[in-house]
């Protein structure tokens, strides 16, 4: 019974058609018999000579085209992916089939399928395009390569390992300039923000060396005359206030995976914008893995906030209340402190005016798509009314729009 479940019922249906062959030459004989005998015998020849295409010994490589070798890539990009195949021996393939699995972590899996016919020198490639990549970290798994006999009888297969794996980051939008932030900063609350964050230096604009690409509006004369080199105004980082970005993961507050999606974008977008512009922003983000991570400004602080960015879930069951008196010891007065955050409730007010009473500035990036006008408006009085800045956020467009005006 063993021997007989090894194999298929169509090696075992070539078997009985080779053995009739082979009894009817022995016993009925004559040219007929013998010429069916060979005919069956030279095609079970074929067919046993195919397990031995090579198509098990499969050789290969995967190229990213358009990803430009970067081990990350913008959500809702779409990549195209090479593979070439090298199909080592000489027994004829009529054609190989490819599929390529790309798995995202938590589950979600993609198969792509694609043909190809090898050239003379047994080597083929063929190519795909991926649909719009969700965020979160992927790696490619095993790729299958088949073949089949040209009956379509039997299939055989090979194993490529070509491991990769890759990151697609948030969206982001181009921020050009956060106005009421720089008002903030220099304008008329710039005293007693600096006040606060205890920056005890008298010194505005700082110096450095010109940089090629500097605006002419960006040059420090008086310092390139002295000098006799050109010069650059820098403004000095000590002077502004660090800011503290606080991404709400409460699972109740999301009413979709979209919904989330946007807090998360616009959490990116601001500390690409942060980045730009040498701001020391931090990150504090609670649900089941928490993280905080603390104003610096640094290319690679920016880079290890995107990688936590990248598969971070609404999966918290805190409240805003509860995530800032369990970390109260962690903020500093004079912080600038961004919630971003679908609630527009009583929790949210109370949140606030907890921030504010520890002189801290706040600030309310509203996530507030799919919320009708009422309850818009109505937010946009109760901001009016206790002095706090906040931007209605319903589309990412939208971001760079409000922060480049005035908020509400």
């Amino acid at each position: 019974m063993g021997i007989v479940s090894r194999y298929s019922a169509r090696f075992w249906g070539i078997a009985l058609l080779f053995a009739v062959s082979f009894l009817f030459l022995l016993f009925q004989g004559g040219k007929l018999a013998f010429m069916v005998f060979i005919i069956v015998a030279v095609l079970c020849l074929y067919l046993a000579l195919s397990r031995w295409s090579g198509i098990t010994k499969t050789q290969g490589g995967r190229t990213l085209l358009g990803s430009e070798h970067e081990a990350v890539v913008e959500a809702g990009t779409s990549l195209a992916v090479q593979i070439h195949v090298h199909i080592p021996g000489f027994w004829p393939v009529p054609y190989v089939s490819v599929k390529d699995r790309l798995i995202r972590r938590g589950g979600e899996e993609h198969m792509f399928e694609t043909f190809l016919i090898p050239d003379w020198k047994r080597r083929g490639e063929v190519s795909y395009r991926t649909p719009p990549l969700r965020r979160g970290f992927y790696e490619f798994g095993e790729t299958d390569c088949s073949t089949e006999d040209i009956f379509g009888l039997f299939r055989h297969k090979g194993l490529l390992q070509m491991p990769y794996s890759f990151g697609v980051l948030p969206q982001k939008v181009h921020i050009r300039e956060w106005k009421q932030l720089h008002q903030l900063f220099r304008g008329m609350h710039h005293h007693s923000a600096t006040t606060r964050s205890h920056r005890e230096t008298t010194q505005i604009n700082g110096v450095r060396e010109y940089i090629y690409g500097d605006r002419l509006s960006r040059i420090h004369w008086n310092a390139t005359a002295k000098t006799g080199t050109w010069k650059s105004k820098e403004f000095e980082r000590e002077s502004l206030p660090k800011t503290i970005i606080l991404l709400d993961r409460n699972i109740k507050a999301y009413r979709s995976k979209e919904h989330f999606e946007l807090a998360v974008s616009i959490a990116a977008s601001l500390i690409d914008y942060g980045g730009r512009r040498d701001l020391a922003l931090g990150l504090l983000s609670v649900g089941k893995d928490s993280k905080y991570f603390e104003p610096r400004f640094s290319a690679n602080h920016q880079k290890v906030i995107y990688n936590h960015l990248i598969d971070v879930e609404p999966d918290g069951t805190h409240t805003l209340m509860d995530v800032l008196r369990d970390r109260a010891r962690l903020f500093m007065p004079g912080v600038f402190f961004t919630i971003i955050s679908p609630d527009h409730g009583e929790t949210m007010t109370q949140s606030l005016a907890w921030i504010e009473q520890r002189q801290m500035n706040p600030c309310h990036m509203w996530v507030s798509s799919g919320v009708p006008a009422a309850d818009q408006e109505r937010w946009k009085r109760q901001m009016q009314t206790t002095g706090t800045m906040g931007y209605a956020v319903a589309s990412l467009d939208e971001l760079a729009l409000a922060l480049g005006g005035r908020s509400v």
